[in-house]
């Protein structure tokens, strides 16, 4: 497979390109000024969220509210915002670290990344200077407080079918806003709200509405299975005079500022569900190294070892893969505003570009976060499931983040139908290597041993993975052509298969760099990690790859795929049982997640 000479692949080429290890970032070259940011926001979660997470979860008046004053205050709430508008301007590698630490607030996480994200980051892409003057300076500081409106009774996933209707006045002075929006987040508190509705009734529009505007009217606080202590209410429009000045953005180029936002959103999610991660590895480590069972801790139990090693294997792996993303963002917003382009609009085609990562990010990061505090509910055992221990909140809280930001299924349909679209518009060349792996399915393998290096077993099964990927997507198209969108249980296949390799495929990436910066000795564990991380990859790709091939062909053609599938799903041999026993050992001396 060709390794790209760029230092950075487009957005959906990781299928056809290899990467140059060395061209990623890993969280182990955080800088000072990173790390030191990152434990402002780790100090302000013990000082001002952890002691109150029942009282925040309790709804106490004005609670939320005051601790997200205290963030402002500090400068948590304007990391991502230029200095001209008393933010921090920082970059996009800081701003993914800092949603990351404080993604373990429970309640409050959600209502500082709807603040900071949705609430706050339509003005800031799409506002023009009078409106960014006006209302970025108060969002930055938390002195008003941001919330998104888009979501209604009737339009989840399928967003464009609002029915809430702006009307001009007659005057021309205002809109007039008709309707109604549902599980509106800080919509309790929020004084700007990001308004979307449609202008003579076809029309899919972005508005600024303010919480004194008359005709807008909040519904009683949603009862919620988790995330209790975020304030989630419908938002009512009766009448409600919005002036023409606020706008956002250009009449019926809605969609722009929904969907742009919402690749943002999709890789901050993940960033904030893998800091939430990080704290439920840790806190089931500290029980099992205490929790005394046949005399013994169940820390020493093979059992608990496996569980507490696949809970960081995972964590390790889709952090690989966030900061690999959080640094291509960065370095394709650079190069855009090099070329001219503002900051705020840089931003938003770096994250344009890497759509389908920020999409394979967001549902590998909501699902990590799952696994481990199920996981964790199950180490902790009966203590799990009381509401006195900390599985509770955290498995109820992180339910919400698989149907947040676009439910899963639709990142699923998504990433293909982009990947797919990017080769129609000849953004991507699919068609060569797809062609180019149909030749090597009817040659005779190459059993030519190659060149033999720590990792070449890894490489080759990563290709193998991407070419098993181009075989069953290749196919799909061929057979079904226009109407593959119906296909939804095929493409979330596909889906899965590119998700588990990109997954892998970042992991390993790290790994390389890191071996290159310390040594083989002193990176061990993390060699082990990738080992078991990529066997059990292999294994999945090769299920989906299979379930795939025989709900779309029969007969020689799906005996011949098949066996493709045999030959491009091959892990290299790894005692996972030895690995996760390793890790358990440096997980449970350190008392802590501690890579």
């Amino acid at each position: 497979m060709e390794t790209s000479t760029q230092p950075h692949l487009k957005g959906g080429e990781f299928i056809i390109k290899a990467t140059d290890p060395q061209s990623v970032f890993i969280p182990e070259e955080f800088n000072e000024e990173h790390r030191m940011m990152a434990d402002m926001a780790g100090d302000f979660l013990k000082q001002n969220v952890n002691p109150n997470l029942d009282r925040i979860d309790a709804m106490e008046p004005g609670l939320m509210p005051s601790i997200m004053d205290k963030a402002g205050e500090l400068g948590l709430l304007g990391v991502a915002i230029p200095e001209e508008y008393g933010g921090f301007g920082k970059d996009f590698i800081t701003s993914m670290l800092m949603t990351e630490v404080l993604g373990a607030g429970h309640s409050f996480s959600v209502a500082m990344a709807a603040h900071t994200g949705i609430g706050t980051l339509p003005i800031l892409y799409f506002g023009n200077d009078a409106q960014k003057q006006k209302y970025l300076p108060k969002l930055a500081t938390g002195e008003w407080k941001g919330s998104y409106c888009l979501t209604e009774p009737g339009s989840g996933s399928d967003a464009l079918a609002a029915k809430t209707k702006a009307v001009l006045s007659e005057d021309g002075k205002y809109y007039i806003l008709n309707g109604q929006k549902m599980w509106i987040t800080n919509a309790g508190f929020a004084d700007v709200f990001t308004v979307f509705a449609q202008v003579d009734g076809d029309k899919f529009t972005g508005f600024i509405v303010e919480k004194g505007y008359e005709g807008l009217s909040l519904g009683e606080e949603e009862h919620k299975m988790g995330i209790k202590g975020s304030s989630t209410r419908q938002v009512f429009l009766s009448d409600c005079k919005v002036p023409v000045e606020n706008v956002l953005g250009e009449i019926g180029k809605g969609h722009l500022i929904a969907f742009n936002i919402l690749n943002i959103g999709r890789a901050k999610l993940a960033a904030a569900a893998l800091g939430g991660g990080k704290q439920v590895v840790t806190q089931s480590i500290d029980y099992a190294n205490t929790r005394i069972q046949f005399k013994l801790p169940i820390a020493k139990f093979g059992a608990i070892k496996h569980k507490l090693a696949e809970q960081a294997i995972r964590t390790f792996a889709v952090e690989s893969a966030i900061y690999r993303v959080s640094d291509l963002i960065e370095a394709k917003e650079q190069e855009l505003i090099a070329s001219g382009q503002s900051t705020a609009k840089a931003l938003l085609g770096a994250a344009e570009e890497y759509a389908v990562e920020c999409a394979i990010l967001k549902v590998a990061g909501s699902e990590l976060l799952d696994f481990v505090v199920d996981e964790g509910v199950q180490i902790f055992g009966g203590y799990g499931y009381s509401a006195d221990f900390p599985m509770d909140r955290a498995y109820r809280d992180s339910r919400i983040n698989r149907i947040f930001e676009g439910t899963n299924e639709i990142n699923r349909l998504l990433t293909v139908d982009m990947i797919l679209k990017r080769a129609m518009k000849g953004e991507l060349d699919l068609m060569g290597p797809a062609m180019a792996v149909q030749k090597e399915l009817m040659a005779i393998p190459d059993f030519g041993s190659g060149e033999t290096t720590l990792f070449s077993e890894e490489i080759k099964a990563i290709e193998n993975l991407k070419k098993a990927i181009l075989m069953v997507a290749g196919t799909a198209v061929q057979k079904f052509m226009m109407t593959l969108s119906k296909e939804q249980e095929i493409i979330m296949n596909i889906a899965d298969m590119a998700i588990d390799t990109y997954i892998a495929e970042s992991t390993l990436l790290r790994v390389q760099k890191l071996v290159a910066m310390k040594g083989e000795e002193a990176c061990a564990d993390q060699i082990d990690m990738l080992r078991v991380y990529l066997t059990n990859a292999v294994d999945r790709v090769n299920v989906n790859g299979r379930t795939a091939v025989n709900n779309m062909l029969e007969g020689d053609e799906q005996r011949l795929l098949l066996l493709g599938i045999k030959r491009f799903t091959k892990a290299p041999l790894t005692n996972t049982k030895e690995a996760r026993r390793r890790i358990a050992k440096t997980l449970c001396d350190a008392g802590k997640y501690c890579y």
